[in-house]
């Protein structure tokens, strides 16, 4: 009986491979594939420096990027990028067949005695991220030659444009963002929340009203935004470098769209 058995399950065999097709693939042969690498493998990647993976717990770059809907094969523009930290996310998550324009103003790179463009001189020395490019230049400078881009965003600048050179410098920043990006373009902007009872100023931080109001403005629609980089030790009194905050300041994380055409 066994033999019997036996030959009729070769004869179906044979039939199958005659007719072309291939046998039911099973739920052990499903699960001996790997998983495709997530962007939050990829940047738990040793190729990431130790001093940059450190700051993922207050960054939460993978939940940013996912949030904005970036993905593999964009031309993505890091405004003001300073030392390249995200320019460096953007780049693993645009991957091989996108690229990234890691933008600075010329005041920027001389802060600190140089030390942005130190920083982001060594992150990209010997071609180590072969899909980043610089642009310096004023960001009220930049234009649609530039680009076009298909995404971009800033981290941690807008408050210092505003808190400095009030409302219409803001606008004139995000105005020549604007230009830079293809009609339907998200822009996101990540900066340290404050409160109206507080002199943000004086604490490196900015209104998260005021952030919205300077985009639409510039001719952004607020689309959506996130409470990701809400961290509960902060109650927004303090300076963002202060004791035990700094890296973990509430943040808003506001998703921009340039309308389509």
């Amino acid at each position: 009986m066994h033999t019997y058995r036996t030959a009729l399950l070769v004869s179906a065999a044979l039939l199958v491979a005659a007719c072309g097709e291939k046998p039911p693939v099973t739920d052990a042969a499903m699960q001996s594939e790997p998983a495709p690498a997530t962007l939050r493998d990829k940047l738990a990647n040793a190729s990431r420096s130790a001093d940059d993976q450190a700051r993922d717990a207050g960054r939460k770059p993978a939940d940013v990027i996912e949030f904005l809907g970036i993905e593999p094969g964009m031309n993505v523009l890091d405004m003001m990028a300073a030392g390249g930290w995200y320019t460096e996310v953007l780049s693993i998550a645009v991957g091989p067949t996108g690229h990234v324009t890691a933008h600075n103003t010329p005041g920027a790179l001389q802060m600190r005695d140089g030390a942005n463009e130190v920083a982001i001189s060594a992150r990209l020395a010997d071609n180590r991220l072969p899909n980043v490019s610089r642009l310096n230049k004023e960001t009220t400078e930049l234009s649609a030659d530039d680009g076009p881009f298909d995404a971009g965003l800033t981290a941690l600048n807008l408050h210092d444009i505003y808190n400095r050179g009030g409302e219409s410098a803001a606008v004139a920043a995000l105005t020549a963002v604007f230009s830079t990006l293809k009609p339907g373009a998200v822009f996101g902007v990540i900066d340290h929340e404050g409160s109206p009872e507080n002199d943000n100023v004086a604490l490196h931080r900015m209104l998260k009203a005021d952030a919205i109001r300077v985009a639409e403005a510039a001719g952004f629609v607020l689309e959506a935004e996130s409470d990701v980089l809400h961290f509960d030790l902060d109650d927004m009194t303090q300076h963002i470098r202060a004791d035990g905050l700094r890296g973990y300041t509430n943040r808003f994380v506001l998703r921009l769209r340039k309308p389509s055409l």
